[in-house]
């Protein structure tokens, strides 16, 4: 003899939305008004602001990778290729060229 199984709907009970007849006279609440926008911080200094820049140049990977070689090297290995850098980044480079922040790319610390 078999042991029939309850079904699904025995086990748990139907839980119906309410009509119209539920919402009559009823308004639902404004919506809350939006959050304001948090600003990521209230001042940078310049070198924080073109450290920044630099690793946005880094995460593109529009102009190739730039894992192994430094970032003027990228640089002028996107403007061989026709892959128009920007020359902000260029004279940023040429201008900070002893200082390894400047010259190295974001991932120099991770091993290849």
């Amino acid at each position: 003899m078999t042991v029939k199984q309850p079904l699904i709907k025995d086990i748990y009970k139907a839980v119906k939305k309410g009509g119209k007849e539920d919402t009559q006279g009823k308004k639902s609440p404004p919506p809350p008004p939006p959050p304001e926008p948090v600003s990521e911080s209230p001042q940078l200094s310049e070198r924080e602001r073109e450290l920044l820049e630099l690793k946005k140049f880094d995460l593109n990977w529009h102009f190739g990778p730039c894992t192994g070689i430094s970032r003027l090297q990228r640089w002028d290995r996107a403007t061989l290729h026709g892959l128009d850098p920007p020359q902000e980044i260029r004279d940023l480079l040429l201008n900070r060229e002893n200082d390894p922040d400047y010259s190295h790319c974001l991932w120099r610390d991770y091993p290849l």
